[in-house]
């Protein structure tokens, strides 16, 4: 009989996924910032680089209830970039819609996998349509 491997809340993966698309934005950001010269280079990197940071480190504690609840304080910081990158208030709004959106999506999901686990106990994966040739 195949070992069933426990399965990862959809919620916590497409926020981790969310968080680090988020840390990678920053960064991005940041070198703009940098190129554009909209503040003094310490204060590029310094800003950017600690976002950067907070952004990765949010990525990992998303598994926490507490992580999650960070997740969502996080989203104005990276709407405040664009006073630096006044593109960044798109580019953060974009990412503020996807990350409500992917946290409803990952919580029907789960609840989805919850009910299918429910009414199938000794099932390892949900069948899958048949191929067609």
């Amino acid at each position: 009989m195949p070992t069933v491997r426990r399965k990862r809340a959809a919620a916590v993966v497409l926020a981790e996924t969310m968080m680090l698309l988020e840390a990678c934005v920053v960064f991005f950001a940041a070198l703009v910032a940098f190129g554009l010269r909209a503040a003094p280079a310490g204060a590029v990197w310094g800003v950017g680089g600690a976002l950067v940071v907070v952004f990765v480190v949010l990525t990992g504690v998303q598994k926490h209830r507490w992580g999650r609840a960070a997740g969502w304080v996080a989203q104005p910081l990276l709407l405040a970039c664009g006073f630096w990158v006044p593109m960044m208030w798109f580019v953060g709004a974009l990412f503020a819609i996807l990350w409500v959106a992917l946290a409803r999506l990952g919580a029907r999901i789960d609840r989805e996998r919850a009910a299918f686990d429910a009414e199938n106990p000794g099932a390892v994966e949900p069948p899958r349509p048949p191929r067609l040739a």
